[in-house]
């Protein structure tokens, strides 16, 4: 018996704890009233295991973050090693060595002059320290009124409540309304659903970049604070940037006296084959919130990463970025990270994404020959595979189908064939892949071929 299962009592009362106490995370609790809580116990390498010993091939790294892969030692060590020596302190008018060379590094690797870091707990933190910091920068530099904040349709940016009120997932919001007022949306850059110049990348991403100077005007450059953007946007099945459209959002950004706010909470170290994915499409933000794959999953941690011309106003007086987490630079998490950004630099983690990205895609695309599979698309080791009703015409399922099939079917099929990943129609359906930078093709090859026996399957079932 494989030392990861648990013998029949253990098992029993796990699960009982588990339907007694346990409130998961984005779940449909009754989804378990009569069935079993999926219960991984280990990770190895690219692969997790249940508590019945079976494998699964990690496809989404855990959630967009276990970058290195399961069960790396070293990152464990680091985390012990500085456990020992210094478990806690927060940075609230106070310092510890591995926050402050944490904070050298990320602005040694941040494009331009990203030179000050402001660590959170995690991604939806570093979001709401970006838009609080551009609405105290305006007001400390004589532009009181600039506040709002544009972001793009579909976008998921985090569920506290200013990140929540940036999201473009009015289902995910409408809970929770009234949120904080003052953000608008944009159109996305989902090209395949392109609703003008769907035959010129170039020419749709200069009319989508656009949308945002007319959001601007519409409300007034002196009211507008920051364009927060993901270098690929997630939600919706992983939008890559079309030619040319972060050039024209600088200048926008620019023309306006509007942040830039680039959230890299998913694609950044090594997701999209960089450290930051604004540095894989050329352009300089104002800010950068980052997250996940920071530590690889092995201890939480994020940050937000501003410009010098942002800080300045900080620097001298008594003016105070009245803000902050218990946990924010945890000495523990700052110590991992460390470690994990050595173990990109010694194993060329960022060099091994850009050298296999494209097999990965074109392992991926041998899917678009079943009629389900309307498009595949992302970049580095971060994909989108769009499922449509009628491939020619591009329909997509109505709500009773996709109920049926991403929630009836597809996630669970995916889980039970072998393969963790997600099947997501916060937008149109979508199976989504993201998985740790260390696979290689025999990894891509596993990918397809789960996914197309599941979706043959699927087809039958419709």
């Amino acid at each position: 018996m494989p030392s990861d299962t648990l013998d029949a009592t253990d098992f029993t009362q796990l699960q009982q704890s588990a339907h007694d106490h346990l409130w998961m995370h984005f779940t449909r609790m009754s989804s378990y009233q009569q069935a079993e809580v999926p219960v991984i116990v280990r990770g190895d390498g690219v692969y997790i295991y249940d508590a019945h010993g079976k494998r699964y091939l990690d496809g989404l790294a855990g959630l967009f973050v276990s970058q290195l892969g399961h069960g790396r030692t070293e990152l464990a060590e680091a985390a012990a090693k500085q456990a020992a020596e210094l478990a806690f302190f927060p940075l609230w008018s106070y310092a510890h060595p591995k926050s402050i060379e944490l904070a050298e590094r990320l602005a040694g690797y941040a494009p331009g002059d990203l030179n000050r870091v402001f660590f959170t707990s995690g991604g939806g933190e570093a979001v709401e320290s970006a838009w609080k910091l551009a609405k105290q920068y305006f007001k400390l530099t004589g532009k009181p009124g600039k506040h709002k904040v544009i972001s793009r349709a579909i976008a998921y940016h985090g569920t506290t409540h200013g990140a929540l009120s940036i999201t473009g997932l009015p289902e995910l919001k409408a809970a929770y309304e009234p949120l904080v007022p003052s953000t608008f949306r944009v159109p996305n850059t989902n090209f395949y659903r392109a609703p003008i110049h769907g035959d010129d990348p170039a020419a749709f991403g200069r009319w989508a970049a656009d949308q945002i100077a007319v959001a601007i005007e519409n409300e007034g450059a002196d009211t507008v604070a920051a364009v927060f953007l993901e270098p690929v946007q997630n939600a919706g099945g992983c939008f890559p940037p079309p030619p040319g459209y972060f050039d024209r959002v600088r200048e926008i950004c620019d023309q306006y006296d509007v942040l830039l706010v680039s959230d890299e909470v998913i694609c950044a170290f090594g997701r999209l084959g960089h450290m930051f994915g604004a540095e894989r499409y050329g352009y300089q933000p104002d800010i950068i919130t980052c997250a996940k794959g920071l530590t690889s999953g092995y201890s939480p941690l994020g940050a937000m990463i501003a410009t010098d011309r942002l800080f300045e106003p900080f620097r001298h007086g008594d003016t105070t970025f009245a803000h902050g987490y218990t946990f924010g630079g945890h000495p523990v998490s700052a110590a991992v990270a460390l470690t994990n950004l050595d173990i990109f630099e010694h194993e060329g983690i960022n060099e091994h994404v850009r050298s296999r990205e494209g097999d990965f895609r074109a392992t991926l695309e041998k899917l678009l020959d079943l009629p389900m599979v309307g498009d595949v698309r992302g970049a580095g080791y971060f994909y989108g595979i769009e499922l449509v009703k009628d491939k020619a015409t591009k329909e997509t399922f109505d709500d009773e189908e996709s109920e049926r099939l991403l929630r009836g079917f597809l996630s669970k099929a995916l889980f039970d064939a072998g393969l963790y990943c997600r099947a997501d129609d916060r937008g149109d359906p979508v199976i989504q892949l993201s998985p740790p930078l260390v696979c290689d093709q025999q990894h891509f090859d596993e990918m397809e071929q789960i996914i197309r026996a599941v979706l043959i399957e699927a087809e039958s079932k419709l």
